[in-house]
């Protein structure tokens, strides 16, 4: 058992192997991350020994220190060798209409894609208040980076049909303001790639920079092309995109965390640089948001990418293509049950019929029977649904999950949907996010079977609940602005201190 008398600094040592254990013990608290049965967060080639592979690559350079490539050349030398990689798949470099994109390793897909604002506004500096022209389906960290950098947002709604933008309306959202116009490859949510050749050509017209977020596929997608899949043009092929950013720790299956920007050309780029030599210390001068930076990821991505290669990107990209043709036809075959689209990347995305079982009861007898999905909420007409993130990983246990799929859905037709007490959801609709505070949050979490959310006596697992069916419900009640507070206010709870 773990001794948590005196949390992590005891007042003596202990011994390596009584630590491990305990890490250990942590662990088997989470998720599975191998075995292709976590539909998100987590990226499983189901390689053998890649994982050793890389836990020893990143052992041999977790030490050095990205501040300074002068003092550490072998850092510099991986981490230009993988933006030289993800250009060439990204159709940049020698012999391409862009040969010279440059680019940078960050921490993941939220660090690219701040940068990518952050380069776009600093090169618009007579710009007073900046604009940005994002579709609805664009990915959150560019609402995020909207709100460090003080960038205002106009969102461009998607098709309910199509769940893209319309070329027109976003056109029609750029001004003398906008300094970045951004699109998806492929949005997150639901998988489909936006109209990226429509779109860049109207930002290009406008005069201002185009930013491809192929964080999610962007390692795929060519990949897919190559396989004979009907994929569109998205990368630095399309005249007018300026930058890309791919994650190399989602289907480069490196770990986290390594994404890559990359920009067109060095000019591009050169507003990415943050510089500073008024203090008596070193000059700082740093081309991602952190400073000192661990080489070990950045060494097990090199690792990864020199081991897999080529080929074995592009048979671990068919496997995900197999595996997501058979989660698909589990969908088509299950009566309640119908895509949100037809798949066109690696997501399978599907919601229920008018007959069918409450998603969220779904998503819980799913994960009762070891498959663990990712729900997603109701958003301007589009309806609640269930997200598979597929990985190489899940090929061989595609056929499992269509069987375990129609069980489930039985099951969750069985037990009804879930039913609130009527003062939650009145609650739900009318409470303002300013009203809400971590007491009146505390006991919303005991009336939905939370417990003591993060309280002395609800363990190291937090006081998390097997069946998240009720919270989904509750959320799905409320406008987005209050979700945000709810949400905020429940990780609060959850995140106290261990004295």
């Amino acid at each position: 058992m773990i001794d948590e008398s005196m949390g992590a600094l005891p007042a003596r040592g202990v011994a390596a192997e009584r630590v491990l254990g305990e890490v250990r013990e942590l662990r088997g608290l989470d998720r599975p991350t191998h075995g292709g049965r976590l539909f998100a967060y987590v990226y499983d080639p189901g390689v053998a020994g890649l994982d050793e592979l890389a836990a020893a690559a990143y052992a041999e350079s977790a030490h050095v220190n990205g501040l300074d490539p002068t003092a550490f050349p072998s850092l510099l030398a991986m981490e230009n060798a993988l933006v030289g990689a993800a250009a060439r798949v990204l159709g940049g470099g020698p012999g391409t209409s862009a040969p010279e994109v440059v680019g940078s390793v960050t921490s993941g897909g939220t660090e690219s894609l701040i940068l990518a604002v952050k380069t776009a506004r600093d090169a618009r500096p007579e710009i007073d208040t900046p604009r940005i022209v994002v579709p609805a389906s664009a990915h959150a960290a560019f609402a995020k980076a909207a709100h460090y950098l003080r960038v205002e947002i106009d969102s461009v709604p998607i098709d309910p049909e199509t769940l893209r933008p319309a070329v027109a309306d976003v056109a029609a959202a750029i001004r003398p303001d906008t300094v970045l116009v951004v699109c998806s490859a492929p949005s997150y949510a639901h998988g489909v790639v936006d109209p990226v050749t429509q779109i860049a050509e109207v930002a290009a017209a406008a005069g201002v920079r185009c930013h491809v977020d192929a964080c999610f596929g962007g390692w795929t997608l060519p990949y897919l092309r190559r396989l004979g899949e009907p994929v569109p043009a998205f990368d630095f092929a399309v005249p007018g995109v300026t930058s890309i950013s791919v994650d190399l720790h989602k289907y480069a299956y490196a770990p986290k965390g390594v994404s890559v920007l990359l920009h067109r050309d060095p000019a591009l780029r050169a507003p990415q640089y943050f510089a500073y030599a008024d203090w008596p210390g070193y000059t700082m001068i740093n081309p991602v948001i952190s400073s000192t930076r661990s080489g070990g990821p950045i060494a097990a991505a090199y690792a990864t990418l020199r081991h897999l290669g080529d080929d074995g990107y592009l048979e671990l990209t068919r496997r995900t293509r197999d595996a997501v043709q058979v989660l698909a036809d589990a969908v088509r075959g299950v009566d309640g049950l119908r895509l949100i689209t037809e798949p066109e990347s690696t997501v399978v995305c599907f919601t229920g019929t008018d007959s069918g079982p409450d998603l969220f009861v779904l998503v819980d007898e799913l994960a009762a029977r070891g498959w663990h999905t990712q729900p997603q909420l109701t958003y301007a007409g589009l309806p609640r649904s269930v997200h598979l993130t597929v990985t190489a990983a899940v090929a061989p246990r595609a056929a499992e999950f269509a069987a375990d799929l129609a069980e489930a859905v039985a099951a969750a037709a069985v037990a009804g949907p879930v039913t609130l007490p009527p003062e939650l959801l009145a609650l739900a609709g009318a409470l303002s996010p300013e009203a809400l505070t971590g007491d009146l949050v505390a006991g919303l979490a005991a009336g939905l079977g939370l417990g003591v959310v993060g309280g002395p006596d609800s363990g190291a697992g937090g006081g998390l609940p097997e069946r998240m069916a009720p919270v989904n419900t509750l959320l799905d009640a409320a406008p987005p602005a209050l979700r945000e507070r709810l949400l905020v206010e429940f990780v609060s709870l959850l995140q106290r201190p261990s004295y």
